[in-house]
């Protein structure tokens, strides 16, 4: 029986990708990879998987947790910013354990920017001579239920540097769904990439018009000069290095060039991605 082990198996991506392997027929044994096995056996004992030890910060964990292992599923946790130190000993050992295809969680528009990290670990996945996909999802729906959560709950506003910049979005339930289907099927999607988004575009202005809407409360949109939106969640104790980060993916879109709407959760399993809209009724619990 062949092996694919989920790195990040317990986060909000990993998570959905082994709940859609539930839902596929396939002939694979699946591994959770996670830094605490018992700790995490009462959440992911649920599912038909079993877990095995992996901690991106331990290179002693990489060989063991690689054994006999066909595919890998790799993401990138976002307190690793360090690629050579992090990820080029993890692409050796996987080369040296003789795993067949990764399927890499990267981002949109990766191909465009260098100073990401993704950039680097996709150059690195090439040149390991590794079969690969690689997954590009626009800006996940779910951060509204996570990162701005807080700001969306507390204040009734999503407050960032973003401007009048458009946004392509996608639900990471498509996500999951779309790397099952890779993940079983790796032949037919060898050494390709593929962006994954929702088929429409929008400013945080109509998001938080759609979030009023579907919320019954009203949700405001600000966007604050780069000093005040700094100097504002350094207040709220947000690490400096979170917030540069929050600064890049919000900030410098106002001057690129729009991303693309793709078809590719379409073409891939078959239906439509999520719109804003169901993912706000879904998840309307969650956000209010």
């Amino acid at each position: 029986m062949k092996k694919i082990l989920i790195t990040g198996a317990t986060g909000n991506v990993g998570l959905e990708v082994i709940k859609a392997l539930q839902k596929l027929d396939h002939p694979f044994e699946i591994y959770a990879g996670t830094r605490n096995i018992e700790k995490d056996k009462e959440g992911l004992g649920i599912y038909n998987v079993n877990l095995s030890f992996f901690d991106f910060a331990d290179v002693e964990s990489f060989k063991p947790a690689f054994e006999n292992c066909d595919i890998l599923f790799l993401l990138r946790p976002p307190q690793i910013s360090n690629v050579k130190k992090y990820f080029k000993p993890l692409l050796e050992v996987a080369v040296q354990s003789g795993i067949q295809h990764i399927v890499f969680l990267s981002v949109q528009g990766v191909e465009n920017s260098k100073i990401i990290p993704h950039h680097k670990i996709e150059k690195l996945i090439v040149e390991s001579k590794i079969p690969f996909t690689f997954l590009r999802p626009a800006y996940f729906m779910q951060n509204f239920s996570t990162t701005l959560h807080d700001e969306l709950v507390k204040n009734q506003r999503i407050f960032l540097p973003a401007g009048n910049a458009k946004f392509t979005l996608i639900d990471v339930t498509d996500i999951g769904e779309v790397a099952a289907k890779i993940l079983t099927e790796t032949k037919k999607h060898l050494n390709q990439s593929y962006e994954l988004t929702c088929d429409e575009k929008l400013t945080f202005a109509e998001m938080a018009i759609k979030l009023s809407t579907g919320l019954n409360t009203e949700i405001k949109y600000i966007s604050p000069g780069l000093l005040h939106f700094y100097i504002t969640k350094r207040k709220e104790k947000m690490p400096s290095m979170f917030i540069l980060v929050m600064i890049m993916l919000h900030y410098f879109p106002r001057f690129q060039k729009e991303p693309a709407v793709s078809d590719c959760v379409q073409s891939i399993i078959h239906k439509p991605p999520k719109t804003f809209e169901q993912f706000i009724i879904e998840n309307k619990n969650r956000l209010c």
